[in-house]
């Protein structure tokens, strides 16, 4: 790739030889940026200013790099999605594939008798809600989906539930413990001091429409085609409640906790490290905070930490050099990869703010352990053919809660004086 190639990627069937050529792409337009990127910082040293064509085609450079990344992603989705109509030498039980069966009949024609005998029969968790179940290939592929495109599930840690919330007990003062010799006296251990964490489970809804051609079309599989309609829909509305979430009726999101400069740091707070710069970095060694959040984690917690910021915050840090002169951010070592900085992934989340004046546009930790992600067994479907005449349209629920389970497992990285 030429420094004057940094056109985005265009849009076509996915395939091996596709994706080698899109990471191919990617790769090229980062050693463009780096070009660009070393040229501006040569010419701050040396006339204090960027010279304005260079930095406006950096910024180029870096929206074409974002592309690319996408792009990739996308590729490395659909290459990772199986197959759910039953191919692959899949053996499935005569329960499933009447269930399966029962499910396309009241899909394509809304006939619920044998679908209700079912559910009835198997006495489902689930079974006060509206609607109906998918089946069971059906809710592990929109589960799998949801993990490769909703960034926090992807690294939090996810438990399956078949009530209305999951109550998880924590000690806020632990028992009196100690060394003692082999026939030294044992003295009695205080009892822990008990509280308890809450994630209720609320109501997650997408209602894709389909027409008639479509459900009387017998090539379709139907389990896919809902599949398809309905994971972006709940990655993107998911995405916003794990970071932002109000716990009112949707998940209570890590951003929403109270926070606490992190020497005043307590247990039901989120500690976080101040640039010092209102809605910026340092001008000078802006790269030193990160390692300050970075060590603001204790040892057990950095060994699986993970960076999250959105991508205008990701293209701030893209920029930043140690001082051997090698870039912090490096991009992923193969299609489907992550990439790192300062060694540690990176996880893009749109939801994260941007570096505005006291924003917190930056979290660092180890989310399988500091955030938990709770989701009731089963996704439900009713199908209504009279709301939008001609089309049906089918309301799909499934149930998530969310919340911080270890406060001392996230840092924040906040963009103000203190």
């Amino acid at each position: 790739m030429t420094a004057t190639d940094i056109r985005a990627p265009e849009t076509k069937a996915a395939g091996d030889g596709e994706l080698g050529a899109a990471f191919a792409d990617f790769m090229g337009a980062f050693e463009v940026f780096k070009e660009t990127n070393d040229r501006r910082l040569d010419e701050l040293e040396r006339r204090s200013a960027g010279d304005v064509v260079t930095l406006e085609k950096l910024d180029r450079v870096d929206r074409a790099l974002d592309a690319h990344k996408a792009r990739v992603d996308e590729l490395v989705l659909k290459a990772r999605r199986p197959v759910l109509g039953g191919e692959g030498g899949v053996i499935r039980s005569g329960a499933a594939l009447e269930h399966k069966a029962a499910f396309e009949a009241y899909v394509r024609g809304g006939r619920d008798h044998d679908l209700k005998a079912l559910e009835t029969k198997a006495l489902t968790a689930a079974s006060d809600d509206a609607g109906y179940l998918v089946p069971e290939e059906v809710d592990r592929e929109i589960g799998r989906r949801l993990a490769a495109i909703s960034p926090i599930r992807g690294i939090a840690s996810v438990r399956q539930i078949s009530g209305t919330g999951f109550k998880k007990p924590f000690a806020i003062s632990g028992p009196a413990v100690g060394w003692v010799g082999e026939t030294d006296a044992r003295t009695t251990t205080d009892a822990p001091t008990l509280k308890e964490l809450s994630f209720p489970t609320m109501e997650l809804y997408a209602m894709p429409a389909a027409t008639a051609t479509l459900l009387d079309d017998a090539a379709i599989d139907i389990g896919q085609w809902l599949a398809e309609e309905i994971d972006q829909a709940f990655a993107l509305q998911e995405g916003a409640a794990f970071i932002t979430g109000e716990g009112e009726t949707e998940p209570t999101g890590f951003l929403h906790y109270d926070t606490a400069a992190e020497p005043a740091w307590v247990w039901g707070k989120l500690g976080y490290i101040a640039t010092g710069v209102d809605a910026a970095f340092p001008a000078e060694d802006p790269g030193d905070k990160l390692i300050d959040l970075v060590y603001a984690l204790k040892a057990g917690y950095r060994q699986n930490a993970s960076f999250v910021m959105n991508r205008r915050t990701q293209a701030a840090v893209r920029k930043m050099k140690d001082d051997d002169d090698a870039y912090l951010w490096q991009p992923p070592a193969v299609p489907g990869g992550t990439a790192s900085l300062m060694n540690f992934p990176v996880v893009e989340a749109e939801d994260m703010p941007d570096m505005a004046a006291d924003q917190m546009a930056i979290a660092f930790g180890d989310f399988r352990r500091g955030y938990l992600i709770v989701d009731r067994l089963g996704v439900r479907v009713l199908r209504d053919p009279y709301s939008s005449k001609p089309y049906v349209l089918f309301y799909t629920t499934k149930r998530v809660g969310g919340g911080v389970q270890d406060f001392d497992a996230i840092k924040l990285l906040k963009f103000g004086e203190s």
